[in-house]
């Protein structure tokens, strides 16, 4: 079975409190052998991805510029999308499941898009009032519930294509 990718999803600027959360969720996500993906770049980004790197996890950051070198130095696996806002929807695409760490517009669309595809969401704070996502009360649950989720979804669609074979 491939590993799960979880995604990352908050605030491009950040306070310390929200770094702290984020650092807390990669570590997680490393530790739980999962590849962390996120948007690439500053605020909960760059602190999810550091606290994967932190735990000897994998991380793939997708940009929404053309330039691979304006990823955060945590990133391993920068993706240049020149897409702008629009790379939230390749993020989530990607991704077997979303954790969400504080945030605004942005992350609400991250949000709302993977609850359409049918992705699981876990927050743990703000902006969560959406209905299907999932409020949790810490990183480490997050992660442990999107990862088992994602562990399910793999599973499933894996047995789907072995089956059809």
């Amino acid at each position: 079975m491939r590993r799960p990718i979880v995604a990352v999803v908050g605030a491009g600027k950040a306070s310390e409190a929200a770094r702290d959360t984020a650092r807390r969720v990669g570590r997680a996500v490393a530790r739980s052998g999962a590849v962390l993906i996120c948007g690439g770049l500053g605020g909960v980004m760059e602190a999810a991805a550091r606290g994967a790197k932190q735990a000897g996890g994998v991380t793939l950051g997708v940009l929404p510029g053309p330039d691979t070198s304006q990823a955060n130095p945590f990133i391993d696996y920068p993706i240049a999308t020149n897409m702008g806002q629009a790379r939230n929807a390749v993020i989530v695409q990607t991704a077997d499941a979303v954790v969400s760490v504080y945030g605004g517009y942005g992350t609400l669309s991250e949000i709302a898009l993977a609850l359409k595809a049918g992705k699981p969401v876990f927050c743990i704070h703000p902006p969560c009032e959406v209905p299907g996502a999932r409020i949790v009360e810490s990183p480490e649950e997050a992660v442990e519930r999107a990862v088992a989720e994602a562990r399910e979804r793999i599973e499933s669609s894996e047995g789907k294509g072995a089956s059809a074979s």
